[in-house]
């Protein structure tokens, strides 16, 4: 499986293909057909995942949106050493309690390195400052 070790990776990644989600969990062999919503104890009929794909309202760079994505759920990779991050794609089958997309059929498409997640991370920083929008 492809490892991608740059943000810049990623969004070269995400400008060539559409229809890809991030999702950090230990794997997809580990993942089973869904996820569980943990309130509720129900099966959810897929994998919660979170968009790659920037919406169509989103008028900075592809880079910020990447940014906050992945900064969204990376808490769950730093609580669990066996999980980590990987890029997904699939059939949007549902949404989560979230609204988070639900996916079907997924196939692993990339991991993302520790070094592209730290990246990420700064570039959140950077970017966005506490709910103040842009800091440039």
């Amino acid at each position: 499986m492809t490892t991608l070790d740059h943000l810049h990776d990623l969004e070269r990644l995400v400008s060539e293909r559409s229809g890809l989600f991030v999702r950090y969990s230990e794997g997809i062999d580990a993942d089973g057909p869904g996820s569980m919503d943990t309130e509720s104890g129900l099966m959810l009929p897929g994998l919660s995942v979170n968009p790659l794909d920037p919406e169509e309202w989103w008028t900075r760079p592809l880079r910020d949106w990447l940014a906050r994505q992945l900064c969204q759920y990376k808490h769950l990779a730093e609580e669990d050493e066996d999980r980590f991050a990987w890029v997904a794609t699939g059939t949007v089958v549902a949404r989560g309690p979230d609204s988070e997309p639900l996916l079907a059929d997924v196939e692993e498409v990339a991991r993302l390195s520790d070094a592209l997640l730290e990246e990420a991370e700064r570039v959140y920083q950077e970017r966005f400052e506490a709910g103040k929008g842009p800091t440039d």
